[in-house]
């Protein structure tokens, strides 16, 4: 063959691959709508959008029906944001070789791929708690604020669901580590040249500070140094929970990563007027004691939580106790309830005297651990499906319909952070035909 044609096969062949690209990338509408993947493009499309989270379904299984809505509601917020993330979806049924290659042995099974490098997703799964979640692992590690505005606009678009830390005056470097270490529960910036207006607004007198937010309690704290030896460290850490959390099913789980013990305080009803007046005194404890957490919990609202620490209708309300978070608690001798009639903050002010000088009494905890009620709680639609199952399966036995009954489980995925009910998953083994 001459150099010409040589040249001419070369030429072309380029032509092709080029074309071939171009139509890869092009067969991708970003409209906000959820994207339907096959084997034949899916290499492309992790290697064309930065940000991919892609749902690996089955058709017949009922968890990934019930998620289809919230990932349709959630396509057209991510597709919008300054940073795009693009939902997509995988048949994992058909395309059976390819889910083997990317070891997908589960549906759904939710993987998001940033920039072609995989994570596994375990976080809720719910429209609006979903985009909380993506919206947080593709942040930077700490945001730069050069001006008021990009404050105000940097918390604004944090939303309320993770606290925010604000370095004002701080070095960048300062809390780099702790940004990319602890990006899942926290947003984190530094801002630069504060105005006083800024200052006022975040309750800060001087730079360098650390101001930790809770938007959806409404409160703050400032941290003014020092800022090596872990001092800053363990203020974030400290501050991940607001100073006092009210307990439910879902706060409940933000305890689970904190090691802290919790001064949990139970009252008859979270509503009631004479509550404000407790959780005055509570912060303000709190703020003295931030080696602990402080929480309560409303019989009312809670009332299954609330009987694990022995709470009956002769139980004389609120009760105040130390929980270590597992099979124990300690009461204070002499100091089990606070009386409406007493000074509160004194009475919360003895409690912690009389707990850190040991004159307490140890009790078991009559419920499960922390972690045995978040997973009690979890799995307990699993468990009615699955005892709903298996009296099917011993019906049709018994009728003689069936020989041997299909082998049905479903495994539940724990967060680290908020997860909503249905975080169920159904094993590829699992599938059941129409």
């Amino acid at each position: 063959m001459s150099s010409l044609q040589l040249m001419i096969c070369w030429i072309s062949f380029l032509t092709l691959s080029i074309s071939l690209s171009a139509s890869s990338d092009d067969q991708f509408t970003v409209d906000g709508t959820v994207l339907e993947l096959t084997d034949s493009n899916f290499d492309s499309a992790i290697s064309t959008f930065d940000c991919i989270f892609v749902d690996f379904y089955a058709p017949w299984c009922g968890h990934c029906k019930r998620l289809n809505p919230q990932l349709d509601a959630a396509a057209p917020i991510l597709a919008k944001l300054k940073k795009p993330i693009i939902i997509a979806k995988l048949n994992a049924d058909k395309y059976s070789r390819l889910a083997r290659k990317l070891e997908i042995d589960a549906f759904p099974t939710l993987m998001l791929y940033n920039h072609g490098v995989p994570m596994e997703y375990y976080g809720p799964r719910k429209a609006d708690l979903l985009v909380r979640y993506l919206k947080k692992f593709v942040a930077p590690d700490v945001a730069v604020l050069e001006s008021d505005s990009a404050v105000k606009e940097f918390v604004e678009d944090a939303g309320t669901f993770f606290p925010v830390f604000i370095g004002f005056g701080l070095n960048e470097s300062l809390i780099s580590g702790l940004g990319a270490k602890y990006k899942k529960k926290a947003w984190f910036a530094v801002a630069k040249d504060a105005s006083e207006d800024v200052m006022v607004s975040y309750d800060f007198d001087k730079a360098p500070a650390l101001v930790a937010k809770h938007p959806s309690y409404n409160e703050h704290s400032v941290f003014y140094g020092p800022f090596e030896d872990g001092f800053l460290e363990e203020f974030v850490k400290q501050s991940f929970l607001p100073l006092i959390l009210p307990i439910n099913q879902d706060t409940l789980k933000l305890l689970k990563d904190d090691e802290r013990k919790i001064v949990l305080t139970i009252v008859e009803d979270e509503t009631h007027e004479s509550l404000g007046k407790l959780t005055k005194a509570l912060r303000a404890a709190a703020h003295a004691n931030r080696d602990l957490v402080f929480g309560y919990v409303g019989v009312e609202q809670f009332e299954e939580f609330a009987d694990s620490f022995h709470v009956d209708k002769k139980t004389q309300l609120p009760k105040i106790v130390v929980w270590d978070g597992d099979e124990e608690y300690d009461q204070v001798t002499g100091i089990e309830t606070i009386s409406q009639e007493e000074d509160h903050l004194t009475q919360v002010s003895r409690f912690l005297e009389g707990y850190r000088e040991g004159r307490t009494e140890k009790k078991k905890f009559k419920g499960p651990s922390l972690m045995g009620f978040i997973n009690s709680m979890i799995g307990i639609r699993s468990v009615y499906v699955i005892v709903f199952l298996v009296a099917v399966i011993m019906m049709l036995r018994s009728l003689g319909q069936v020989d041997e009954p299909a082998a049905a489980h479903e495994r539940v995925h724990q967060t680290t952070s908020v997860p909503e009910g249905e975080t169920s998953e159904i094993t590829a083994s699992d599938k059941k035909e129409d």
